[in-house]
Parts: structure tokens; C-alpha cells; sequence
């Protein structure tokens, strides 16, 4: 498939060298014959990415794309971007693995940086390598510490793919008929484009935190180990509420003697625009902080932030990750919040992000499909309905448009329980011709999808 040309690409200035590997096809059949099958792919004819740049991906034959989704939503400074590259060959020049049974500088300089961009007291961070680990190790380190079982998420949520992650996702398309999680209990989503409750966006919010309450009643002893919450719903479609829902939240959990985890996975780092964290929006302060993602660039790293106290109750077993604190992967952490900050990429999230949801927001007058266009900074979704008023989910346009953007050279994701959200999640180093590229893209997407 070629890359159309009829909408002019803002300009790039590298060019990847000549691909020699193996063909697509080849690949395909390797990938079929070999790999399991629940990996799937996106693209009804799947594109084979062979090289990066910053905001940039190059097929296996030169075509350039806009990166729009950031390898959902991880792709953080750019792809291999020179300084994180840097980085992490240095450390590969000396010493590519040792556990944290050694000490290593990487390690402590790393959990001290993450500690300088969390609220006091949230000072001690342990490192594992994805975001499904850190939310499972979060939720064990609030048991021990509590003394309680139950655990509460929200509807909507996406929390990761190993047993007890996968009890705290809330998608029946993301949970298998297997054994998963353990006295875990989901409670109303206070997104307010779909919620059982009407009113603002405040009164939606409030009213979810009763149903939260009431929950706590019916469904548990009345005491609680956490409340888990992603601040703007990832994989849920860029869903979030009102500032105010977690305000009330969190009382209402720490009064059932709970602790309260922000899973900060997409969230964090400065994608957001105005906070470094989602958690910050609302004014509140977690007990716990779940970082995975952004944090790495695409090196697998992930991570829990707590107190002393906290982190204290969870010591009377051992517990060890043989990755956790890796060199090269603490090298590429440093590497990439030296960069959010050097290059300004907080900043760069909130100004293009806003030039970006404006775009978005326009383009509703223009095209009846988009019920709604929601998020905040460079986490943005834009939900396709065929109605309005019903707000029946567009599953079949929301499949076109993917296609007819990758044919206009630009990528971008979907979410939500049915797969009808455009998620807008780019490398934070986007710019604002990118911006507008990718509006002009939409709009005539948009344009063919309703036909």
C-alpha cells in the first residue's frame, strides 16, 4: 500500500538507509507459523516498521509516518532520540546486567530523580518492568501495609495482563474465563459522556463517588486495602471525570482504611500539559504512584513510588526482581527525564496538546460521527458515534478511519470497550505543523468514513 501524497507531510530531516532484511511477507509468515496467536494486527494489511526518528516511523520499503499513538502512548522524547540513545549505549559499553544484589549508581539516582517530581513524602521507589508488575506489586505492598483484602478500580479501567492486574481491568474484551485477580470490586466510572448518572460534570462526579460508597456497604467488610484509578483512562478511551471525583474518592476510601494508587502509566511525565502527573489535576496526593511507559521510551521500566512507611511494611519476606534496577534501563530513565526537562516537553504537551483539541473540538461541526473529544495535554480521544443522541457506537467507521490516516502517512490507535475512540497519543515532542497535519488528516478521514 503506498502512502498517499495528496496532503503535504511536515518535513523530516533524516532519511533511514536501505532496508536488507527479511521481506514483509517472509515476516508475516514467520510471525503466523511461530508467534502466538493472540498477537494481532492492527492494519488489514499490516504495515512492518523498520526505523524511527523522533515523531517519525519508516516502513520496510521508506514510506514515513506520523507517529500518533507513541507505541501506545510510550514512545515519550521520540523515537531514538539521541540522547536516550546515547544513554543507553554508554551503559552497554560497560556493564549490561547486574541485580540489585550489587550496587550500581543508576539505581539510586534514578529513584532520587523520580522522588524530586513526587508530592513529600512519596519518596521510595521500587523498579520492575512493566506497568501490569508495578500495579500488581502496588496492590500486595497496600495489603501488607493495610492488613485489608479488598481492593476497588474503576469501571473502564485497564490496568495490564497478569493475574491480578487483569482482576482490576474492567473490559470484558481484556479478561480471558480464567482465574484472575482476588477479592477485587469495580465501581462507577465518572466519565460523564457515558454514565448511568446525568447532571455537570461535578454533580456526575459526586454522585459516582456515592455509588462508590454504597459499593463499600454491599460489597465488602467495610474495610479496604486500595482504591486503584487511572486519572484519564488510557485503553478505557481517554475517559475521565470531573477533578473533583478524585477528591471525594480518595476520602471515601482512606475513612474505609484504604490506601489510594494513581496507576500514572500513561498519564505521567508531563503528558498531561499543566502537571507532570494526572494525579495533580485534582489536587490530591496518592499513597502510591504506578509509573510504567513514558518513563523508559520504550525500555521495558516500570515502577511504585510510596512512603518509607509504607514501603516498610513490606519487608518481612523477601522480595526480588532479577530486572528491576537494570543499568541500561535505569541509564535510559535518567536519559529520558533529563530530556522532558531540557527540552521542554511538559511545555510542548500543553500548548501543542491545546492547538491539538481545538482542532479536534472543530472538527465536530464538520463531521456528525464525533460525539466527543476529550483529554488533556497529548492524551487525547475523540469518540466516533453514528448517533448523537443514542450514542451508538461507530465500530465500522472508527476501523476506517485508521485506514484511510495510515494512508494519508499517519498512525494512530483506538480504544475503548467498543473499540470506537480515536486515541491521540503522540511522541510529547510533536510540533504544531505536526498538530495541524494530523487535524487535515482526520478531516478528510472523517470525510471518507461517513460515505
Amino acid at each position: 500500500m503506498n502512502v498517499s501524497t495528496e496532503l503535504a507531510m511536515p518535513p523530516c530531516d533524516y532519511q533511514p538507509p536501505a532496508y536488507d532484511g527479511p521481506t514483509r511477507e517472509r515476516v508475516q509468515a514467520l510471525r503466523k507459523q511461530y508467534v502466538h496467536p493472540s498477537l494481532f494486527a492492527l492494519y488489514q494489511e499490516p504495515i512492518m516498521l523498520v526505523d524511527g526518528y523522533m515523531q517519525w516511523l519508516f516502513d520496510e520499503k521508506g514510506s514515513r509516518y506520523l507517529d500518533m499513538i507513541a507505541g501506545i502512548v510510550t514512545v515519550s522524547c521520540g523515537h531514538r532520540h539521541p540522547k536516550v540513545s546515547e544513554a543507553i549505549a554508554e551503559q552497554l559499553r560497560h556493564l549490561q546486567h547486574a541485580t540489585t544484589i550489587y550496587l550500581h549508581p543508576n539505581l539510586p539516582l534514578l529513584a532520587e530523580k523520580v522522588a524530586s517530581k513526587m508530592p513529600e513524602g512519596l519518596d521510595v521507589t521500587y523498579f520492575v518492568n512493566s506497568g501490569s508488575e508495578a500495579n500488581e506489586l502496588a496492590v500486595n505492598m497496600a495489603r501488607a501495609f493495610t492488613g485489608n483484602v479488598d481492593v476497588v478500580a474503576l469501571r473502564n479501567a485497564y490496568h495490564g495482563m497478569s493475574s491480578t492486574s487483569m482482576g482490576l481491568t474492567s473490559h470484558h474484551t481484556w479478561k480471558p474465563n480464567i482465574p484472575q485477580g482476588y477479592r477485587i470490586h469495580h465501581t462507577m466510572n465518572p466519565d460523564p459522556y457515558r454514565n448511568a448518572f446525568s447532571g455537570t460534570p461535578e454533580e456526575v462526579a459526586t454522585q459516582s463517588a456515592e455509588q462508590l460508597r454504597e459499593l463499600l456497604r454491599f460489597s465488602t467488610p467495610g474495610q479496604v486495602a486500595a482504591f486503584i484509578a487511572e486519572p484519564i483512562q488510557g485503553v478505557g478511551g481517554v475517559s475521565h471525570g470531573a477533578a473533583s471525583y478524585l477528591t471525594e474518592a480518595y476520602d471515601i476510601i482512606r475513612d474505609h482504611g484504604g490506601l489510594c494508587i494513581s496507576d500514572e502509566v500513561q498519564t505521567g511525565f508531563g503528558r498531561t500539559g499543566d502537571h507532570y502527573w494526572g494525579f495533580q489535576h485534582s489536587d490530591v496526593k496518592p499513597d502510591m504512584v504506578v509509573m510504567a511507559k513514558g518513563i523508559g521510551n520504550g525500555v521495558p521500566l516500570a515502577a511504585v513510588t510510596t512512603t518509607r512507611e509504607i514501603a516498610d511494611a513490606f519487608t518481612s519476606r523477601l522480595h526480588f526482581n532479577t530486572y528491576g534496577g537494570n543499568p541500561v534501563s535505569m541509564a535510559a530513565g535518567l536519559a529520558v527525564m533529563d530530556v522532558i526537562e531540557e527540552e521542554g516537553l511538559q511545555e510542548n504537551c500543553r500548548v501543542v496538546g491545546g492547538r491539538l483539541k481545538a482542532g479536534l473540538t472543530a472538527l465536530m461541526d464538520r463531521h456528525e460521527l464525533i460525539g466527543d473529544v476529550r483529554g488533556m495535554g497529548l492524551m487525547l480521544g475523540v469518540e466516533l458515534v453514528t448517533d448523537r443522541g443514542t450514542k451508538e457506537p461507530a465500530k465500522a467507521e472508527t476501523a476506517a478511519v485508521l485506514e484511510e490516516c495510515r494512508e494519508h502517512g499517519m498512525l494512530i490507535g483506538k480504544g475503548g470497550l467498543y473499540g470506537n475512540v480515536l486515541r491521540i497519543k503522540p511522541p510529547m515532542c510533536i510540533t504544531e505543523e505536526d498538530a495541524d497535519f494530523a487535524i487535515d488528516v482526520l478531516d478528510a478521514a472523517l470525510e471518507v468514513a461517513r460515505k
